[in-house]
């Protein structure tokens, strides 16, 4: 953790802040990014209501989903502990005439603030980069509202997300930035379920991700064993209270 104790590894922070510059680049460093962003946009918008909804994106980093989920209609605040990213982000929502508020704050110190004010969490690609996973779960899991909607995702502990994840995309393909993941932070679909029902959350849906580089786009798939999405739910206020 940072001396300030945040839920975070300096180095984490460091690497994504230095590719702070291009993240907006569909073809620079996060070129697999803008590509699954769109998918992880739809799987959002098919199981919640985003018009109108309070949401919450959590490690925005440049912004990517934040905006999208701004430009279905929601009403975003974003967090990100790099300032260098929150910069970014600021920046193109301004260029992009897109509204989203950017907080540089941990989901952590936001859940002393503000509990049960959100609608819908997403936190994308960023489970595996904080020393304690469940720290973000049970923040995010009292910032909801009763009845609100976690999204996230992650990769999978598995050979096959190291071979494809590590060695594929980051040191043949080159399609991310060499030491971006590391395999032993690599989280299980098991590991994942077991942390939402700890912060007492239902976990309702389970859909790996396909990702395809030649077709610079990602779909649903029923496999797990690279990336995959998890969408758990809080439980309404009725059910809460029994």
């Amino acid at each position: 953790m940072s001396s300030h104790g945040h839920n975070v590894r300096q180095s984490e922070l460091d690497k994504f802040a230095a590719l702070a510059s291009r993240w907006w680049d569909p073809n620079g460093p996060q070129r697999a990014l803008h590509a699954l962003n769109p998918m992880r946009l739809a799987y959002v918008a098919e199981r919640a209501s985003l018009p109108g909804a309070r949401v919450l994106d959590v490690g925005c980093g440049g912004g990517l989903l934040s905006e999208a989920l701004a430009k279905s209609g929601a009403n975003v605040t974003a967090l990100d502990l790099a300032p260098e990213l929150i910069q970014v982000a600021k920046l193109h929502g301004l260029e992009a005439g897109t509204k989203v508020e950017y907080r540089e704050q941990s989901v952590e110190a936001l859940a002393e603030e503000q509990p049960g004010t959100f609608d819908v969490i997403t936190c994308m690609e960023m489970l595996e980069h904080v020393p304690d996973p469940q720290s973000i779960l049970d923040a995010c899991a009292t910032l909801l509202r009763p009845g609100g909607q976690l999204f996230a995702s992650t990769l999978n502990r598995t050979p096959a997300a190291f071979g494809l994840a590590i060695v594929g995309a980051e040191y043949v393909a080159g399609l991310l930035p060499k030491g971006t993941h590391q395999y032993r932070d690599f989280i299980r679909p098991s590991e994942l379920a077991r942390g939402m029902r700890t912060a007492g959350l239902d976990v309702r849906d389970i859909s790996g991700i396909l990702y395809e580089p030649w077709k610079h786009a990602a779909r649903l798939t029923s496999r797990t064993d690279v990336n995959y999405l998890m969408q758990a739910g809080k439980p309404p206020a009725s059910v809460e209270a029994r």
